[in-house]
């Protein structure tokens, strides 16, 4: 897919902490390639949006892969799984990051619009449940996290906590991490149920957020990826059923599949990806590409 060159700049909508890295990939851009004797001419532009979960990991592979390629420039864009699969299909781009799979009504979309999506798994992850440090419940089971967000649990004493009223935190409905849990949390897995978020959850658009709020609030749960826990927060032990072991989340207790809030990380092309966008995506798919995966917290795939 051919871009204008009016759309070389990279424009990323993300939190303060990565203002740095888009510095440095605006840099590459504007700077090394042109300066390698690179003429404008011969410049390969990829539009790659989608996924807030994933953006973090796509803008790191940017700034590595335009080192490495200076003809090549990419511009990367969050906004959720639903904006990027939606910019596939109205080709206005060339990869859309997806935390989770294409949806059938999107795929049929897609082919009433000529775009044929190819799905190509990039990464895995773990959705760790995460609490205020405060928070003494150290333990949940899956049935125990759908009762929470559905609303049939609404005070942390009912799970072994104090007697304070709980604060639910999601992402917003064009997250494709919250359809993720909705699908295989909050309804258990059950394609038949149709339980929906509490109507009291409150809808975060990243999820940064989620884990400003979880700081600052002791009331508060939330989920978010892996490879945005930090030490400022309490990590859930999770099971998937009463009489199952709890088990944290991690790269080893995913690649095991001990852990039961588990994904796998899409990119998607308009058909089977060529030229300069399949040498993309194979660099994505290589081990000093995937060494960037464990870097940032997420779980490598292994070929």
């Amino acid at each position: 897919m051919s871009l204008p060159l009016s759309q070389y700049n990279l424009i990323v909508k993300i939190s303060r902490p990565l203002l740095s890295l888009v510095i440095i990939i605006l840099a590459g851009c504007t700077g090394s390639g042109l300066s390698a004797g690179i003429s404008s001419d011969q410049i390969k532009i990829i539009e790659n949006k989608g996924s807030d979960t994933i953006v973090n990991l796509a803008l790191a592979w940017a700034e590595e892969y335009q080192v490495l390629n200076p003809s090549v420039q990419l511009s990367v864009t969050g906004g959720g799984s639903g904006t990027g699969i939606a910019a596939l299909i109205n080709g206005t781009v060339d990869i859309a990051n997806a935390s989770r799979k294409i949806k059938s009504e999107e795929i049929e979309t897609a082919l009433e619009n000529n775009s044929d999506p190819y799905e190509i798994v990039i990464a895995r992850d773990a959705i760790a449940i995460i609490v205020n440090l405060a928070n003494p419940v150290d333990y949940l089971t899956l049935q125990q996290i759908s009762a929470i967000y559905s609303g049939e649990i609404n005070n942390w004493k009912e799970v072994g906590g104090e007697d304070r009223p709980i604060v639910r935190l999601s992402r917003e409905t064009n997250s494709g991490t919250h359809v993720y849990f909705l699908d295989e949390v909050v309804r258990l897995g059950d394609d038949e149920n149709k339980t929906l978020f509490s109507q009291t959850t409150l809808l975060l658009p990243s999820s940064e957020g989620i884990g400003t709020e979880i700081k600052q609030n002791p009331n508060a749960i939330g989920y978010d990826g892996l490879g945005y826990v930090t030490h400022e927060m309490k990590v859930i032990g999770v099971a998937s059923s009463p009489d199952d072991p709890f088990i944290f989340p991690s790269a080893e207790s995913v690649n095991n599949g001990e852990y039961p809030i588990a994904r796998d990380l899409y990119m998607y092309t308009n058909g089977e990806p060529e030229g300069f966008i399949k040498d993309y995506i194979d660099w994505i798919l290589s081990a000093e590409a995937q060494e960037i995966v464990t870097e940032l917290g997420f779980v490598p795939i292994t070929k």
